[in-house]
């Protein structure tokens, strides 16, 4: 067939096939020209998903008369000149392709008024149709209305979906826009209701006004900067774990992205604290020249391609590293403190106040913890309250106290909220912020008193995220510390084990894991050495434990792909044990341990190993104060 030249509207009606996939394309494209236009306010009016109207109104720099048809023409654009600026962009816009492709598949209007100019001016198109400018009502900005997408291509109207579906997608394009640009405000309206008010402000609480206060309390506020890479922004602690990836926002120079690069460093730095299948939240912005990052990629300008890739992904990484692995002391240092919470102060206030006959009624029917020989509520607590005194002067409690009475004394004597020292109210927060332990729960949970109220910790996770983290220091030293056994320890094994184990014969993999195993027989392994770290676990277990991993992957990965899993699996194997009865000091020095442990908050599972009910939490259960 002959080859012929293509109408100019079916040109630009093709070339709106890939910049206008449905309204939230289009609304997309006209917030960016907003922000580019050095907008402060800027409202989104939109009707039936904006399939019937899509309306964006800012207070930006104006278009002149000349140049309204312009506007509306393919290819033209204020914002690149030559080459050079197309090399280094730094608008989000820059094609000059929106407004053309929008125009030819709806009917539009723009208006728009410089500051100097006497009035504004506007340009009426009907698809390809029209350009009729007439003086226009409007203080300096422009609007761009957009009635009736796809009136004139019903084949790409019938794809679109529901009013709710559509509107989502909208919804969606205005937050990445609204993240990008904290200093402006924005005003979203949908069928006469407004649905979203942002005022200008801090980039922190722009993000927690868009994803919640939740959200922002279970982040930790990042900004590194490195060899001309600049990366900032909020990130979810790894409990704050979605279902899906919805709650996740990376901005390159501004420009929200989906960068394949981007999101396997960001998977890799979660990869040691996430569980299962389980997605983090984020909200980044990595900034660079924009001469290293190449943004014409992809029409829809959601695919970016970087110069030096390799150098961005180890940034990004190392910097949610670091951010990730801060210490249960780092993060909660800079958290606000709130009175220490009391356990034995009644709902109508200190015991002091209590009537003799009441407060020995109330030490009579205070039980044990769990039923075994456990140090009762008020002398765990008075073991406590000893630990403070210790560190922080006298607090007039007498933790030598053994008969009722004593106790009762002891008791009345701990001080209410107001009467602690500064320096307890000072110190604290710095260098315990997981407080003191008042008991254990079912052999499973250990509860402290910190400032900020109670904290509850699954000891076993707690414990397994500290000889992981030990384990994984001792080998990034070359080799675990090993520890030989004074007899060493047999025990009947399966044929896989035993193949396993003489596989292994030449390679120094056991050594460098800390172990000294040998086959005594076909049915029999002796364990002469374990891990120095690992000396009080059940060695036998450990043993099975390793060979089974040697065996999964193969001991040629083990040291190089699969270290992490198999150091996890030996930390898991030492972890102190649900049902085992800690003493208070026990308590304390693992409190103490996770407090300076990085990513203590998470198992080697990704599940929390700890949790803090507040005070307000506390009062709110109690109904204290309604």
């Amino acid at each position: 067939m002959k080859i012929q030249l293509l109408p100019d509207q079916l040109i630009s009606q093709i070339a709106a096939g890939e910049v206008v996939e449905r309204p939230a394309s289009a609304l997309k494209e006209l917030l960016e020209n907003s922000v580019d236009a050095g907008s402060t306010q800027v409202q989104v009016t939109l009707q039936q998903g904006g399939m019937k109207l899509l309306k964006v109104t800012d207070n930006g720099h104006g278009i002149a008369k000349e140049d309204l048809e312009l506007a509306l023409t393919r290819h033209a654009t204020s914002k690149i000149q030559s080459l050079e600026d197309l090399e280094q962009v730094g608008s989000l816009g820059f094609r000059g392709e929106a407004l053309a492709s929008i125009a030819s598949i709806s009917r539009t209007l723009l208006t728009s008024r410089q500051a100097a100019a006497n009035h504004a001016w506007q340009i009426a198109v009907e698809g390809t149709q029209g350009h009729t400018i007439s003086p226009a009502a409007l203080d300096a900005g422009t609007i761009v209305e957009v009635h009736d997408l796809y009136f004139n291509t019903p084949a790409r109207r019938k794809f679109l979906k529901t009013e709710n579906t559509e509107f989502g997608h909208c919804e969606d394009a205005f937050t990445r826009v609204a993240l990008s640009r904290p200093n402006v405000g924005f005003l979203l309206q949908h069928n006469g209701k407004a649905i979203t008010r942002l005022a200008a402000n801090t980039p922190q609480q722009r993000i927690t006004d868009i994803l919640g206060n939740e959200f922002a309390a279970q982040s930790v506020w990042l900004e590194e900067d490195s060899g001309g890479l600049r990366l900032w922004g909020m990130t979810a602690s790894p409990t704050y774990q979605r279902h899906s990836r919805d709650s996740q926002y990376v901005f390159v120079n501004g420009r929200f992205v989906r960068d394949k690069l981007i999101a396997h460093a960001i998977k890799q730095a979660y990869q040691d604290v996430l569980h299962g299948d389980k997605h983090p939240a984020f909200v980044l912005f990595l900034e660079l020249d924009p001469a290293l990052v190449d943004v014409n990629v992809h029409p829809a300008k959601t695919e970016v391609r970087f110069r030096e890739s390799q150098a961005v992904h180890r940034f990004i990484f190392h910097s949610l590293h670091k951010a990730l692995g801060k210490t249960s002391a780092e993060i909660q240092a800079s958290q606000p403190v709130q009175a220490p919470f009391n356990p034995f102060r009644p709902a109508n206030g200190s015991m002091l106040n209590m009537p003799h006959e009441q407060v020995e009624m109330a030490l009579q029917s205070r039980p044990a913890f769990g039923g075994y020989n456990q140090p009762s509520v008020s002398n765990g607590a008075a073991l406590a309250q000893q630990f403070y005194g210790q560190l922080y002067g006298d607090l007039n409690t007498d933790p030598t106290a053994t008969d009722r009475g004593q106790g009762r004394a002891a008791l009345a004597s701990l001080p209410d909220t107001s009467e602690l020292p500064t320096t307890l109210a000072d110190n604290v927060p710095q260098q315990y912020p997981l407080g003191f332990a008042l008991g254990q729960l079912h052999g499973i949970y250990i509860l402290a008193q910190n400032l900020q109220g109670m904290v509850v910790v699954d000891m076993h996770a707690a414990h397994e995220r500290i000889m992981y983290e030990r384990l994984k220091l001792a080998m990034s030293e070359q080799a675990i510390a090993t520890q030989p056994l004074l007899i060493p320890m047999s025990f009947y094994a399966e044929k896989v084990e035993v193949a396993t184990l003489q596989s292994l014969q030449g390679s120094d993999t056991l050594q460098q894991l800390g172990f000294d195993m040998a086959t005594l027989s076909p049915t029999t392994i002796a364990i002469r050495a374990v891990p120095s770290l690992l000396q009080d676990s059940d060695a036998v277990a450990l043993a099975r434990a390793v060979l089974r991993d040697l065996h999964t992957y193969g001991a040629s990965r083990v040291l190089v792909e699969r270290q992490n899993e198999v150091l996890g699996t030996m930390a898991c194997h030492a972890a102190v044990r649900a049902n085992r009865q800690l003493t208070i000091t026990e308590m304390n020095a693992l409190l103490r341990d996770m407090e300076t442990t990085e990513r203590s908050g998470q198992c080697n599972h990704g599940r929390p190993t700890w949790f803090q009910v507040s005070l307000p939490d506390l009062d709110k259960m109690f109904m204290r104060g309604q």
